[in-house]
């Protein structure tokens, strides 16, 4: 089949709208570094498009009607956001998931300590990295500290070019030559991964507690509030435009907070305002999501029950858990199986692209090229598809002919070459309610490097089709 490389379809008005977008783009990476971060600065911009807390509305006794739209945070790394269709919801959403973790470093609770006249963090990392990448690279720290009274303090420190950076040190080349022979994963002691963050003793202190009396200035912390902290390592520096041509993006977390802020966009900028008036429309839903990168458990995984809580909300809201269908009324909980059973999703998750320089681990026919626009992902695991999702062809033929008509620029890929590995969404986690999912998202060079690439024109064509999506799924 012949692809479609998006560029060639642009005229000078979706140029300047790819242009505008990037720019967006750019500054929510930017504003959003760890999961805290990003759910923070999206639930900013859902206020600022006129979102209401879904929470206030059930304390306040509010009810929701169609064209009203809310949201739900939880523990401030995941997020629901609702637009209300015209029709039941009952009779299912639309609804594009992503998660808005990405591979880093974590503190360890006992981090500080001094050795050989430096003065480390240690470290435990989170999510799949290769670890000799993050070496000899500037480095920031983000997080939270919580104090036992229950005071709040916000670390962000690395990105301003005022501020110092951090760097986990590596070897010169001059030595250690046997060491060449090993085996990566052997070479790099994950142990070893300890973060160098001071030198310089004064003449009554030593150069850890010279750090940690800066620590007590800068932020008003103890040593022991580490033991209290969510401090997290990510690359030093803002999103970058790539290449001569600035077609690309370069950037760290990339995957997944680009879909992430495909979805949101879509939601927030879409025309097809649900009323009364109009003809049926169902409910939009965007769904961010942590702990993708480990696995999805936690409260703020999307294993937990955040998001069928948030839904039964959304039922008490809009009034739907009092109305009878026929004799007796229908049991709450039936309800909502058939709310979720009834939805269509598309989990929205980034897919390995095209690589030139590693091209015997794809396979060219079924890779996901830059600039070729969404992608779509019928089924992710690995090996003889273990562990995936296998979307429906009836549900891929329905998306197709959305794309189609919405002019989407879209391909379709497999993660790798079979046998090369593969990889896992938060697809089969929704698939057991019973609803259709697909994986679709963007594509990505160098996932899960502390940089990774991505294409502005795939962007673009990721938020149309989105929108499509929320607007013609039934």
């Amino acid at each position: 089949m012949e692809r479609k490389n998006a560029w060639k379809s642009y005229g000078q008005e979706d140029l300047a709208a790819v242009e505008e977008l990037s720019i967006q783009y750019r500054r929510f990476l930017d504003a959003g570094k760890t999961e805290r971060e990003c759910i923070a600065r999206a639930v900013r911009m859902a206020e600022e498009a006129g979102f209401i807390n879904l929470l206030k509305a059930v304390h306040e006794g509010k009810r929701l009607q169609p064209g009203d739209q809310a949201y739900i945070s939880f523990m401030e790394k995941s997020a629901a956001f609702f637009r209300i269709g015209t029709t039941p919801l009952e009779q299912g959403m639309n609804i594009i998931g992503a998660h808005v973790d990405s591979p880093r470093l974590d503190l360890k609770q006992v981090p500080c300590y001094e050795e050989a006249g430096n003065v480390y963090l240690d470290t435990h990392y989170y999510g799949g990295i290769k670890k000799y990448q993050w070496f000899a690279l500037p480095l920031a720290l983000h997080g939270i500290i919580v104090r036992k009274d229950g005071t709040r303090v916000c670390v962000s420190v690395g990105e301003k070019e005022e501020d110092p950076a951090f760097v986990f040190t590596d070897l010169l080349p001059h030595l250690g030559r046997e060491r060449n022979e090993e085996k990566v994963k052997d070479f790099f002691n994950a142990e070893k991964m300890d973060l160098l963050i001071g030198n310089r003793p004064l003449k009554d202190q030593e150069a850890k507690e010279y750090v940690l009396e800066l620590l007590a200035g800068q932020f008003g912390i103890r040593e022991e509030d580490f033991l209290s902290a969510e401090l997290e390592i990510v690359p030093a520096g803002g999103a970058r435009e790539c290449g001569f041509d600035r077609s690309m993006v370069l950037s760290y977390g990339q995957d997944d907070r680009s879909c992430a802020f495909a979805a949101l966009t879509a939601l927030l900028d879409s025309p097809e305002k649900a009323n009364q008036e109009k003809e049926s429309v169902r409910t939009a839903c965007c769904l961010l999501v942590d702990k993708e990168e480990t696995g999805s458990n936690g409260a703020t995984g999307m294993k937990s029950r955040f998001f069928e809580n948030a839904v039964a909300e959304l039922l008490f809201l809009t009034g739907e858990h009092l109305k009878s269908q026929g004799p007796g009324e229908l049991p709450f909980d039936l309800r909502l199986r058939r709310t979720l059973l009834h939805s269509r999703m598309l989990s929205a998750d980034v897919s390995a692209a095209f690589d030139p320089m590693f091209e015997t681990y794809f396979e060219k026919k079924n890779s996901a090229y830059l600039g070729n626009g969404l992608v779509f992902n019928k089924y992710s695991g690995s090996g003889g598809k273990s562990g995936a999702n296998d979307a429906n062809p009836e549900y891929m033929a329905q998306l197709c002919r959305i794309m189609d008509e919405e002019l989407v620029t879209y391909q379709t890929a497999e993660l790798g070459a079979v046998d090369q590995g593969g990889g896992g969404t938060i697809a089969y986690i929704m698939a057991k309610y019973g609803m259709e999912v697909i994986d679709c998202g963007l594509a990505v060079l160098s996932m899960h490097a502390p940089w990774e690439v991505t294409s502005k024109a795939d962007l673009y064509e990721a938020v149309k089709g989105y929108r499509a999506f929320y607007k013609k799924m039934l």
